[in-house]
């Protein structure tokens, strides 16, 4: 069964999804239906989430289920690496699993990602240092980034 829960952060509404006592995924985007209740595990993803948007959280301690390809899931594990703060670009990550040409197919699977800021991909940037795509918009990796930055004054992201 699947469980479901909305919880509304600076940058938008957030629908977070459990299954077999894990978080499967977490997106600003419309998701399957799933049955809502407000189970412990959706309860404390909401605390950490919340906890993280007011500055006092900076790793989140939650099963998490990643479902994807074997590179993906991969990728995605190589995310989860990167410190708070820090930005890494996509050749960096292509290196850090052993396949420094993989950089497009490292972008392709930061686009699949399902648990958005769980499984960071927001601080995975250009190698010039440019923000580049981001499946939540360029404007909520921006406002991540400046978050983790400590440069946000308040107000969400535009």
């Amino acid at each position: 069964m699947i469980f479901t829960k909305e919880i509304l952060l600076p940058i938008g509404k957030m629908t977070l999804l459990e299954q077999n006592d894990a978080l499967i995924a977490a997106s600003l985007h419309d998701l399957p239906a799933g049955y809502r209740q407000d189970t412990p595990l959706l309860r404390s993803a909401e605390e950490q989430l919340l906890s993280y948007f007011a500055g006092e959280r900076r790793m989140f301690d939650l099963p998490l289920r990643m479902q994807g390809t074997p590179f993906q899931i991969q990728v995605w594990q190589a995310l989860r690496e990167i410190p708070y703060g820090e930005t890494r670009s996509y050749g960096d990550i292509a290196r850090a699993i052993g396949n420094p040409r993989a950089c497009r197919a490292v972008g392709m699977a930061n686009n699949k990602n399902p648990l958005l800021i769980f499984v960071p991909c927001h601080r995975v940037i250009g190698a010039d240092g440019s923000l580049t795509g981001f499946g939540a918009g360029l404007s909520v990796k921006e406002y991540l980034l400046r978050l983790e930055a400590g440069k946000l004054t308040s107000g969400g992201a535009k």
